[in-house]
């Protein structure tokens, strides 16, 4: 009797493993696969992006990574932070004639932030290009209700009129009713929310265009859009051309 105890104790400590173990296997879905050359030895490698759901149904991926694998059995990982709808396109934006690997996600909330990056590989070595970041624009409110955004400092800064906020901002007391300036409140330069690959004229190839927004006095508070276009020339990226979008 004693025996059949300990027997029926194991079984019910197997079953519950198994079954943990079945489902770790299968919370990984693949999202994507693709054959292409990435490492320009004119024979293509397999590309595969996996994700782990938050959830059965969610478009939400804890856990994503790609797996890149070439016919003599090397095998180079890359691990992304979660966010939703992940997705990896194929561009060569170093142009050194080969594709480099682009990766986009969703990270959620109400900044319309993205997670973004850039692979490439170099004497069959998997590399990581930092992305561009602009650094040198600021905001600040004027009197008149009125916006100064400083783009380049080479440049005068643009101004934009606030007069179709200015209750908002009479109530929040940033101005007066006259437009005098009451608050040392200063607008929000957000970073970089969403890069595109462009083609650029007159260059070869492709490059990035970045969008960064710039808010008022909170997130929600859409003031314009500053769009940049940046190419990637000798290991660094340059800006070719910056626009301001007023929302």
């Amino acid at each position: 009797m004693r025996c059949m105890a300990i027997i029926v104790i194991i079984i019910g400590l197997v079953a519950p493993l198994e079954a943990y173990a079945e489902v770790t296997a299968t919370s990984q879905k693949q999202l994507s696969e693709f054959n292409i050359d990435l490492t320009g030895n004119s024979s293509n490698e397999k590309v595969k992006l996996n994700g782990v759901p938050f959830a059965p149904d969610s478009n939400y991926y804890t856990e994503i990574n790609t797996i890149i694998s070439d016919s003599k059995d090397k095998q180079w990982d890359i691990t992304y932070e979660g966010g939703y709808n992940p997705a990896i396109k194929f561009y060569d934006l170093d142009h050194d004639g080969v594709k480099d690997i682009f990766y986009q996600s969703d990270a959620g909330g109400n900044k319309g932030l993205y997670h973004y990056h850039l692979h490439t590989f170099k004497k069959d070595q998997l590399k990581e290009i930092a992305l561009p970041e602009q650094q040198s624009i600021q905001a600040k409110f004027v009197n008149g209700f009125k916006i100064e955004i400083q783009i380049d400092y080479e440049a005068e800064p643009i101004t934009a009129k606030l007069n179709n906020r200015s209750s908002k901002y009479i109530k929040l007391g940033i101005y007066n009713e006259e437009g005098k300036l009451l608050d040392s409140t200063t607008p929000l330069v957000e970073p970089i929310s969403f890069f595109e690959p462009v083609e650029v004229e007159g260059r070869e190839g492709y490059g990035l265009k970045s969008y960064q927004h710039i808010s008022g006095a909170y997130h929600a508070d859409l003031i314009g859009t500053v769009e940049t276009v940046w190419y990637y020339d000798r290991d660094k990226w340059i800006i070719l051309e910056t626009e301001w979008l007023p929302s």
